[in-house]
């Protein structure tokens, strides 16, 4: 891999990452389209794979970053210095724990059956659509009472978007997306939806980044152990490019991230279902007329 590849990757992970549009779906076009992962080399999938977790990085750095002080709030509550902290930070380990459960019991199947175009493109289409229904549901049923702000979640609603984080697990769908659309299915404010979003986030792609570098690489005898993803990854890019991705993730997810806080404010998230359908149909139109390969 090359530095401005992997620069391009590092910017492309860190717009969409938070964006409820899917950063795996949009690596997995870039990196068609670059012939990244593509090679007959043995481990090149793998390496690709692991590249595009590992970059992650950079997107959960930003978003400590930018959300410090709520994250500082949490440490607090954790050592007994701020009750609401501590329920905040209960209630995203809550959310979190079902992706625990389901990612350990049906990864492998996903990576194997998920992981093509083809239904990433679906997810694309369904996603998109999706949000234009949830857009429409709010409209006619507004939350009774006025909806909720971050520190007013509870137990159920926690685990209720925790069970939408489970769905993003089929590549293409997003991460961003089911969380946002739970957070305001349940009746919070599109700001705290979106806040409650990012800060899971941080816990979601942190576990993922770690084990897939801790993970063995099955068939690889000289990867066949702790930390064998991350020598594969390694031995496949050296430390330039992975360094030149993280740092790109991390600026641009900084920038993506004040953004959609701001476009939030005064819009909602139509644009982005209609996004994800026109995305979904040129694509599909790419693997159809044989420019990428599913």
């Amino acid at each position: 891999m090359e530095s401005w590849q992997a620069l391009v990757l590092g910017v492309i992970e860190g717009i969409t990452e938070y964006l409820p549009v899917s950063s795996t779906g949009h690596l997995v076009v870039a990196q068609r389209l670059m012939g990244i992962g593509t090679e007959s080399a043995v481990g090149a999938k793998t390496a690709a794979d692991g590249f595009a977790i590992c970059i992650q990085g950079g997107a959960i750095l930003a978003v400590l970053g930018l959300y410090l002080p709520r994250v500082l709030q949490m440490l607090r509550g954790v050592f007994g210095k701020d009750p609401a902290g501590l329920r905040l930070a209960l209630a995203i380990l809550l959310s979190f724990l079902p992706a625990v459960v389901l990612g350990l019991l049906f990864n492998d199947w996903i990576e194997e059956k998920l992981f093509s175009l083809w239904p990433i493109i679906a997810a694309w289409v369904v996603g998109g659509v999706a949000i234009l229904a949830a857009a429409w549901w709010r409209r006619r049923h507004p939350p009774r009472g006025g909806a909720k702000g971050l520190l007013e979640m509870t137990w159920n609603m926690a685990l209720f978007i925790g069970l939408m984080q489970c769905v993003a697990m089929w590549p293409g769908t997003s991460r961003s997306l089911m969380t946002i659309v739970g957070g305001i299915l349940v009746g919070l404010t599109v700001q705290a939806a979106v806040e409650y979003s990012f800060l899971l986030g941080v816990l979601t792609l942190t576990a993922a980044t770690v084990k897939k570098a801790l993970w063995k690489v099955d068939g690889l005898d000289a990867y066949h152990h702790w930390w064998g993803g991350a020598h594969l990854m390694w031995d496949s890019y050296g430390p330039l490019p992975i360094v030149v991705g993280v740092v790109a993730a991390a600026i641009a997810a900084a920038l993506a991230v004040k953004w959609l806080v701001a476009y939030l404010q005064s819009h909602g998230l139509s644009l982005f279902g209609w996004y994800r359908i026109a995305l979904g149909l040129v694509v599909g139109g790419l693997v159809v007329s044989g420019w990428v390969t599913a």
